[in-house]
């Protein structure tokens, strides 16, 4: 284990029991409540987008906001939303996804994003993959190419790099901790 993954796991605190009973929920407020933590894990999330290529980051609603925004100010990067539906003024480009009971959709201003633009997209956990698998459709509809998609931590028993995979076609997925 590299020096940086033990300092942002001993900054995970795992709640048990939330937001149900039998779940084990990895808290990473604590993470952020410590600037030599979130600067190591923004500048770790920065060196892989221009690693990447990538010309724009964009932040999963809501934690991805919370990484995404200053991944993009330390990259020197451009920062885009993608909303949950309803939540962005003006005109968006939608994209529905299925649950494990139900859908839901999420959006982004589609002219934020152009053929030239490479976008690494950023949230704090890879779970079942839905919402990132999503996103890459939206970056890929409103005209752009997908850098990778970055995340802090991947939650490998649920299975989210097997789903999004496809949807990368190549571009790489990197998440900093493995649980």
């Amino acid at each position: 284990m590299t020096g940086i993954e033990e300092l942002l796991l001993s900054r995970i605190r795992d709640v048990p029991d939330h937001p149900e009973p039998g779940v084990m929920f990895k808290d990473i407020t604590p993470l952020l409540a410590d600037p030599a933590a979130f600067t190591a894990l923004t500048d770790a999330l920065a060196e892989i987008s221009v690693r990447s290529g990538a010309t724009k980051i964009v932040g999963l609603e809501a934690r991805g906001f919370i990484l995404g925004a200053p991944v993009a100010v330390r990259a020197g990067l451009g920062f885009i939303p993608v909303r949950k539906a309803g939540k962005l003024p003006g005109a968006t480009l939608g994209q529905t996804y299925d649950l494990e009971y139900g859908s839901a959709e999420i959006e982004v201003h589609a002219e934020d994003l152009s053929a030239d633009d490479r976008v690494m997209v950023v949230d704090d956990v890879l779970a079942t993959g839905g919402t990132a698998e999503a996103s890459l459709q939206l970056i890929r509809r409103a005209g752009a190419r997908v850098a990778g998609v970055a995340v802090l931590m991947e939650l490998g028993f649920l299975g989210g790099r097997a789903r999004l995979e496809p949807a990368l076609d190549g571009a790489p997925l990197e998440a900093l901790l493995k649980v």
